[in-house]
């Protein structure tokens, strides 16, 4: 790759390293100079520009970090679009993040250039959060430096993964002594089945018997003949060694002692065993409270189908205490309450599909609703539309309204109805505006006379997206010109509402040209709306 000065007469399909103002307009940095860019920098009075020029044996950035993330990625995960050389790993289940920290580390040292970074291992993660990040540091890399990577990530089975957690059939001993209180084990069966609910799984069946070895025995007996795959046994006594009530009964049930302690405080006095494929594990008295500790990362792994192991349980000690001390930042009630800081997750963006028109260039004709490759063409944009990241699709309807609905039956959109659709297109997007869920972070608008436009370009709008550094509203462009559909952020939904007449939410985006950010496309889909019967048969035509 160059990199440096470069005069504008070498500036055309070069890459801007830094943002320039010009005017009305910003080229962002990332931008790729088209002729029309040089042209204006030099009639703004630039003579040349900071830039980067891919050479032979190069790969840009988006390709480099689409490569990459591609090959790391295994079940229970989706990649986002590359923009700006980022390409993010986000959950499509809950379940458990399972890394191969040996082979992330050997990625990361290939070249300085290609970075990779994931949650901890064994995190547990939500639909939409972020699991794993992949950066281009410059705009280019080399292809050699990708393709060992890909090597590395290929090596065995993917490198990044969500183990799903599934619901398990849970037994649950509780020994007692003379003077346990019959409170007390209430309150240890509601933080088990406390802890089984936010895993998905039905409360545990219970067995209750005096703190004798025979007794355990047959209770674990009795709970793994009812099909229950992990038996959890809370003593009424700490267990303190191997040869103790709790562990000596499961040894007399035919189970083997896997590994006693763990370097995990509080949670130190657990005990794990195995008969064939139950799991049986003896609890610490730690158990018996709803704050964090380590049998949450046992009983998490066991639900996730995991196994753990002597060693899998000796490498938890990196992290592994979780004492409420002054010098902790969190707490473990708000560790699992869920009350500290958020964890990344990919943005709400919500799509909003204009189909209230009157089609009045058009004739008698709706144009929504000509056939176009076999579907209406409305519905070949909402398809697009729900197909892409964006969630929820909302399509606004009015002139014609009972046959445009019908042309989108079967597909999951929220139909919403503007019965005012005659005084213009910002009504819809009042209308549009008003039927949005209270936690959407920013909204792509879609027209419904453009069918080309597919899930890949909103995709890549939504990849863009990022309101804190400065990337609040995200437009396509092709070969330098702007189109539609357009990315906004919440923070102007307010100022859409008061938009009047025949105009859309574009009015707003030279008002802030400083927080605009245009994304190059592929193709002249975003320049393609259709609003004559000439335009309608020359899209049929090229199709």
């Amino acid at each position: 790759m160059i990199f440096g000065p470069t005069p504008l007469d070498q500036a055309e399909g070069a890459i801007l390293a830094h943002s320039l103002k010009l005017r009305q307009v910003v080229f962002k940095k990332g931008r790729i100079l088209s002729a029309e860019d040089v042209a204006a920098l030099a009639e703004a009075g630039h003579t040349g520009v900071i830039a980067a020029r891919v050479e032979p044996g190069d790969l840009h950035e988006d390709a480099a970090a689409t490569a990459v993330a591609e090959v790391l990625m295994g079940g229970g995960l989706a990649a986002t679009a590359a923009f700006t050389g980022r390409c993010n790993l986000i959950a499509r289940q809950r379940g458990l993040l399972v890394v191969d920290d040996e082979r992330l580390d050997r990625l990361n040292q290939v070249d300085e250039a290609i970075t990779v970074a994931t949650l901890r291992p064994y995190d547990a993660i939500e639909p939409r959060q972020m699991a794993a990040t992949v950066k281009i540091i410059p705009f280019a890399v080399p292809e050699a430096a990708v393709a060992r990577c890909r090597e590395i990530a290929g090596e065995a089975e993917p490198l990044v993964q969500i183990a799903p957690f599934a619901t398990r059939r849970v037994g649950l001993i509780q020994t007692s002594l003379p003077g346990t209180k019959p409170r007390l084990l209430d309150k240890t069966r509601r933080a088990v089945d406390a802890r089984l609910a936010a895993l998905d799984c039905q409360p545990a069946e219970e067995v209750r018997c005096a703190h004798d070895e025979a007794e355990v025995a047959a209770a674990i007996e009795a709970l793994m003949a009812r099909g229950c795959e992990i038996v959890l046994v809370s003593g009424a006594s700490a267990i303190v060694d191997r040869r103790d009530v709790v562990p000596a009964g499961m040894v007399r049930a035919g189970a083997a002692i896997e590994h006693f302690g763990m370097p995990v405080d509080p949670g130190n006095l657990i005990l794990l065993a195995r008969r064939g494929d139950t799991a049986l594990v003896g609890l610490p008295g730690c158990a018996r409270s709803p704050k964090l500790n380590g049998f949450d990362w046992v009983l998490q792994r066991l639900v996730a189908g995991l196994p753990v192991a002597r060693r899998d349980v000796m490498r938890m000690g990196a992290g592994g205490l979780l004492k409420e001390i002054a010098g902790r930042p969190l707490p473990r009630a708000q560790a699992v309450e869920g009350t500290g800081p958020e964890a990344p997750r990919a943005p709400h963006i919500a799509a909003l599909v204009l189909a209230a028109g009157r089609s009045t260039r058009m004739g008698p004709v709706n144009k929504l609703l000509a056939d176009v490759e076999g579907r209406p063409m409305v519905a070949r944009v909402a398809d697009a539309a729900r197909t892409s990241q964006a969630a929820p699709v909302i399509v606004v309807t009015g002139h014609e309204r009972e046959r445009v609905e019908a042309t989108l039956t079967g597909l999951d959109v929220t139909l919403v109805h503007n019965p005012d659709y005659a005084a213009g297109l910002s009504t819809s997007l009042h209308r549009g505006l008003a039927a949005l869920p209270e936690a959407t972070e920013g909204m792509v608008v879609c027209l419904g006379d453009m069918p080309r436009v597919t899930a890949t370009v909103i995709d890549r709008l939504i990849a863009a997206f990022d309101p804190l550094e400065g990337r609040a509203i995200c437009l396509p462009t092709w070969r330098g010109k702007r189109g539609n559909p357009v990315l906004f952020a919440r923070r102007y939904f307010a100022e859409m509402q008061t938009i009047s007449g025949d105009v859309g939410a574009k009015a707003l985006i030279g008002e802030y040209p400083e927080e605009v950010c245009e994304v190059a496309m592929a193709d002249d889909a975003v320049l393609s709306d259709v609003d004559t019967p000439a335009g309608l048969a020359a899209l049929k035509s090229a199709g």
